[in-house]
């Protein structure tokens, strides 16, 4: 890449959250993620968030740029404020603006999405274009992560395909989880002061509905989403969200590229936060912190009773009903569960009285605890992921660098980064089934609890995990040169 490294290739991301600044699932870690290792191989990456409540002033000492940004809103103005930060060479603009943003909620509260949604990220995506303007950036690739962002490219073609700023900007859009696509009735039109040609089934029209996703979806000149498997599977009508016709139609622009995870946190031979630091040569480490979680959350410390761990936004994406079909046939063989996560109503309620059930050995926590999440990860013995779909995952690549066993359904990224081991040749590093069904599940739970009694085998499998590499390398390195064929490909088109 030393084409790259000596063009300096500018790149302006936007994404609606990203980490450290505001999160509520794996969008932010990777955006933030991503960004960083693209520095490190010479790139120019500037980030676009909006500047919301939850974003600690303390912590994150933003200035102002001095600039405010001015942008069409139906049938008037809307104005908001441009700042900055910088933060491990990435360049990161906030966009200002309390009426939409300085809320409770990043996209709505536990009764809901916000009303407003389409007008909050209308404003923000033509916000993000007006900035890059006005601070300069004359960005070469514009990468757009999710709905929330997905007009930006529709924007750009429509509005500013004569603006001198963007001459050379080619646009990538990413799909971080097609399930969520922006979706808003028909009368929200107006906001978008777009003519209603835009508004047809070859654009922004979804079943009389607009769709924003379904625009980056048509508009972006490149197209890709998290893992290679799950790129085949939203192409089929199991996965497609009905996108998988617009998807097979832009086949030949669609990449499916793994994420990675941040190897440096998620390292159990430095982690600070949990009991006692390991690598493969040192495992007695991971006993140490398997005894003190199941101090920590009240159960018999019992090295050789298997400890199972989900953790997991609560919903049946990700298959939680099938961890409720299972968890009482598990309770029966004597293993340890522990549960980490929040989400829906009904499976919060369900599963807590599963664990009062089970006192002795069940632990469930319903929020979400960054660090006890370490710690879960560093005592446990197996992770259990059975997703109804998934489109990369990244909690079974820090329980594959932790020595935690992962046991998943076969799709997307969770098929791509698990390998199903073989007790003859010692090969694999998990356990994995197909169906989406609870037998399915059950019998590669009771086949890794049989080989949790089989040390040799199972220290040999931990092994294989622990030594995989899940870094950004290889991930940054195919999106540089994915941003190189899309710049080509547009030089071409002129």
């Amino acid at each position: 890449m030393a084409e790259i490294a000596e063009k300096r290739l500018n790149i302006l991301m936007a994404a609606s959250e990203v980490t450290p600044y505001a999160k509520t699932g794996g969008l932010a870690d990777v955006v933030g993620a991503l960004s960083r290792a693209l520095v490190k191989r010479g790139a120019t990456v500037s980030v676009f968030l909006p500047l919301y409540a939850q974003i600690d002033p303390a912590r994150f000492p933003l200035k102002s740029t001095g600039k405010t940004v001015t942008v069409p809103l139906s049938n008037r103005y809307e104005t908001g404020e441009i700042f900055s930060h910088e933060l491990a060479g990435v360049q990161y603009y906030f966009i200002k603006k309390d009426h939409y943003f300085n809320r409770p909620g990043l996209y709505g509260t536990n009764e809901g999405d916000y009303p407003d949604n389409a007008e909050r990220f209308v404003f923000f995506s033509r916000a993000v274009l007006e900035s890059a303007k006005i601070l300069d950036l004359h960005p070469q690739i514009l990468h757009c992560h999710d709905w929330h962002t997905g007009l930006i490219p529709v924007f750009l073609k429509a509005a500013y395909a004569n603006e001198p700023s963007f001459h050379e900007t080619a646009t990538l859009f990413t799909i971080h989880n097609l399930g969520y696509q922006g979706i808003f009735w028909h009368y929200d039109w107006h906001l978008l002061n777009l003519p209603w040609s835009y508004f047809n089934h070859e654009a922004l029209e979804f079943y009389g509905k607009i769709n924003f996703l379904k625009g980056g979806l048509v508009f972006a000149d490149a197209l890709s989403t998290v893992s290679p498997t799950y790129a085949r599977e939203i192409q089929t009508a199991a996965y497609g969200y009905r996108l998988e016709g617009v998807l097979r139609k832009r086949r030949k622009d669609l990449y499916g590229i793994l994420n990675g995870i941040d190897t440096e946190e998620w390292n159990p031979a430095r982690d600070p936060s949990i009991a006692a630091n390991y690598d493969t040569n040192t495992l007695q480490g991971k006993e140490k912190c398997k005894t003190a979680l199941q101090k920590e959350v009240g159960l018999p410390t019992q090295k050789e009773t298997p400890l199972l761990a989900v953790i997991s936004r609560l919903s049946e994406q990700k298959g939680i009903d099938l961890i409720m079909a299972v968890f009482e046939k598990v309770m029966a063989t004597g293993a340890q569960w522990i549960i980490l996560g929040n989400g829906d109503k009904e499976y919060e309620v369900r599963l807590q009285m599963l664990a009062k059930k089970y006192p002795q050995q069940a632990f469930v926590h319903i929020a979400y605890d960054h660090l006890l999440a370490h710690r879960i990860e560093a005592g446990a013995d197996l992770f259990l992921m059975p997703s109804k779909y998934e489109p990369c995952g990244l909690s079974q690549m820090m329980s594959l660098r932790y020595g935690t066993v992962p046991v998943v359904r076969a799709t997307g990224g969770l098929d791509d980064t698990v390998t199903q081991f073989d007790p003859d040749t010692l090969k694999g590093n998990g356990f994995k089934f197909k169906a989406y069904a609870t037998t399915a599940f059950s019998r590669q739970i009771q086949n890794a609890l049989s080989l949790f009694k089989e040390k040799k085998k199972w220290r040999a499998v931990m092994r294989n995990g622990m030594e995989g590499n899940y870094s950004w390398d290889a991930s940054a390195e195919k999106y540089l040169n994915l941003y190189q064929t899309i710049l080509k490909k547009k030089r071409g088109r002129k």
